[in-house]
């Protein structure tokens, strides 16, 4: 990503020009954290869990004033609307692929995706070329995060995470991700300590060589409801530019989580 094209549609618009290709990320500290619990679907006598639609899911999905400080809008056109649109040179890591796209990272057609991002703005009285570099990096400062919810019937739901956990093993070593025109080597992936929300939680960073700015960071997690599970991909640009530390924020997890008890 090259500041620059940054710069041009400012900070709290950062969303709308960063796509999949463009942005990847890693932290080599961390480790893997998941909980797991038992669910209905593993009684004998339980019925088998029946996948919510998609609009069942869209209505369960965060909304404006359910995370305080953060801006809720629904997913622009820099984001893939379809798995067909993501290519990935490895099939085992296809799961990870689709959460950074906010797709629904196992075999469902039951999806629905929302952006949370910090509700900070760049000073309105100048322009973003008159900015200093500390005032620029400070108005990129924003956490983005992409949250998307899938759900799945029987035992899909715990297949799917299953996949992603394992994917974050078998994939350590990067892959190669094409989307929306563009290429992107991810050259590592690692895990990180998840939040520990729903019945299960794995999290994990991708790295990757970004246009004139070293190294990024993005940050993802994924969590099991039951038979739906929601995916969290974060980004930060100025954190990205940076080096700075950042993660997938605990109160975007803590309000999904909240509308999926």
């Amino acid at each position: 990503m090259k500041r620059s094209s940054g710069a041009r549609i400012g900070a709290t618009a950062a969303v709308s020009v960063l796509s999949l290709a463009l942005i990847t990320g890693c932290s080599d500290e961390g480790s893997d954290s998941s909980k797991g619990s038992d669910s209905a679907s593993s009684s004998p006598t339980a019925p088998a869990a029946k996948a919510l639609t998609t609009a069942e899911l869209k209505k369960l999905l965060i909304a404006q004033g359910d995370v305080k400080g953060y801006k809720v809008e629904a997913v622009d056109e820099s984001y893939p609307t379809s798995k067909s649109e993501v290519k990935v040179d490895k099939t085992e890591c296809r799961p990870l692929a689709y959460t950074m796209a906010g797709l629904a990272p196992g075999d469902t057609d039951a999806n629905a995706s929302i952006t949370a991002g910090e509700d900070k703005s760049p000073d309105a009285s100048k322009a973003l070329e008159d900015m200093t570099e500390d005032a620029l990096a400070d108005a990129f400062d924003v956490s983005m995060t992409l949250v998307g919810l899938s759900s799945y019937d029987g035992d899909g739901a715990e297949k799917t995470f299953k996949s992603v956990s394992d994917a974050v093993a078998s994939c350590a070593g990067g892959f190669t991700i094409s989307a929306q025109g563009e290429d992107q080597k991810l050259n590592k992936i690692a895990s990180e300590k998840a939040s520990g929300a729903g019945d299960e939680s794995v999290a994990f960073a991708a790295s990757g060589e970004m246009e004139e700015a070293g190294t990024g960071d993005v940050h993802m997690e994924v969590v099991r409801h039951g038979n739906t599970i929601a995916t969290y991909y974060t980004f930060n640009l100025g954190k990205l530019t940076s080096g700075g530390a950042y993660t997938v924020p605990s109160v975007v997890v803590d309000a999904q989580a909240a509308k999926l008890k």
